[in-house]
């Protein structure tokens, strides 16, 4: 056979990694026809107005809860901690890169989470990962909703244990899914707050049936910190459970203004988790002026009751508002507020037309959550006025009408 055959048929029969992203082209077609909602560029600060190629918007997809990224006495946190620390540590905590604001930061959250310890990672994604992957080993189980956060997912498929999943916030098959794992050692990892559903976990519910089988609990606080309870300290507060609940993980990219997050408990687990927590071993410390930013955040959260106040008057007005133009909000019960359009192309339509409205919302298509329920996701914040959100909900009806969504 003549060589020049051969090697164009071995040429054929080649496999390219890179294939896959050839084929990708609904991102270029969504944009050509104007209705990619993906990666906007924000011109200004994270407030309840942004900037936006050169316009003012309603910000109503922002996790800035109490409104603190651009809280003056946060700023000036950072830009001291970078004034005397530089911008980076240069290295991981576990060798060069543990400074004294790290340490005091811990203990701080540790005080304000009512635990023994904690341990701050790098990003809130790397919390979970972190520590699902160093606590659950081949002999493990480890049961998460199946709501939970992608990060917790994904901590999971890191572990070399048995994962499980229970319905959205469904006791009966959590118990069925305890029932089942009977004999083993368990790790039940829920959201506090759901992001996509807005709704807070059953958590009485669960650390009833955790004692019952003797399972441990890790609640991902990350949209309950800074909301819930009666100090801001989250979902387990909300509940008056925080003896109850074995790690609290929680992130500083929502209530906390910056970017990180921690997991607090038991010294003893701790200690375990910073000693085996590969995403945490092997990561860059935390830069200096978000660790001094999230320290500041956490005094502002405790000496201004008053934010969380006017952040659920706020809740509150929207879910009534909602609720009263006739939008399917699902579950919502938190400053999350998800309204129900349907297929996916209703909900790209819709998020560009609020757009054009002057509002920021953000857009949840599957398999992010079920098909045929796309929803708009909206969040609030405690530095809405009410005229802020009456325009949301006017734009809200207008596209809602004009869509045939109500």
């Amino acid at each position: 056979m003549d060589s020049k055959v051969v090697s164009a048929k071995s040429l054929d029969m080649k496999k390219d990694v890179f294939e896959k992203c050839f084929k990708f082209t609904i991102a270029y077609e969504l944009q050509k026809i104007g209705v990619y909602p993906y990666f906007r560029m924000i011109e200004s600060a994270q407030g309840p107005e942004v900037i936006m190629n050169g316009r003012k918007m309603i910000m109503i997809g922002s996790n800035n809860y109490l409104g603190l990224t651009n809280h003056p006495k946060v700023k000036e946190a950072a830009i001291n901690a970078i004034k005397k620390y530089g911008t980076g540590c240069a290295g991981s905590r576990f060798l060069n890169g543990t400074l004294d604001i790290h340490v005091e930061l811990e203990e701080k959250l540790a005080r304000f989470m009512r635990k023994e310890a904690a341990l701050i990672f790098t990003t809130g994604f790397q919390v979970n990962l972190g520590v699902i992957s160093s606590l659950i080993g081949k002999d493990d189980v480890v049961i998460i909703d199946k709501m939970d956060h992608a990060s917790i997912v994904d901590g999971c498929r890191l572990s070399f244990g048995e994962v499980k999943r229970f319905k959205h916030n469904d006791m009966e098959d959590l118990e069925r899914v305890l029932k089942e794992t009977e004999g083993k050692s368990k790790l039940v990892v829920v959201d506090g707050v759901f992001s996509m559903e807005g709704d807070i976990v059953k958590l009485p519910e669960v650390v009833n049936l955790c004692k019952k089988y003797g399972a441990r609990i890790m609640v991902d606080d990350a949209h309950g910190i800074g909301v819930l309870g009666r100090t801001g300290r989250g979902t387990a507060e909300h509940f008056d459970l925080e003896q109850d609940v074995d790690l609290i993980m929680g992130t500083y990219s929502k209530s906390l203004a910056s970017i990180g997050g921690f997991i607090a408990g038991d010294k003893d687990v701790i200690n375990y988790i910073k000693h085996f927590a590969r995403a945490f071993i092997f990561s860059a410390s935390p830069p200096p002026a978000s660790v001094a930013a999230v320290s500041a955040a956490i005094d502002i959260i405790e000496s201004e009751p008053e934010r969380r106040e006017q952040l659920w008057k706020n809740t509150n007005k929207m879910l009534k508002g909602f609720r009263e133009l006739g939008f399917d909000i699902g579950v919502a019960e938190t400053p999350i507020i998800p309204v129900i359009v349907g297929e996916d192309e209703l909900a790209f339509k819709f998020v560009m037309m609020l757009q054009d409205e002057g509002i920021f919302a953000n857009v949840a298509v599957s398999p992010a959550v079920p098909p045929g329920k796309a929803l708009i996701r909206t969040s609030y914040m405690a530095t809405h006025t009410d005229e802020h959100l009456d325009r949301v909900l006017e734009a809200f009806k207008k596209v809602g009408k004009a869509l045939g969504v109500i």
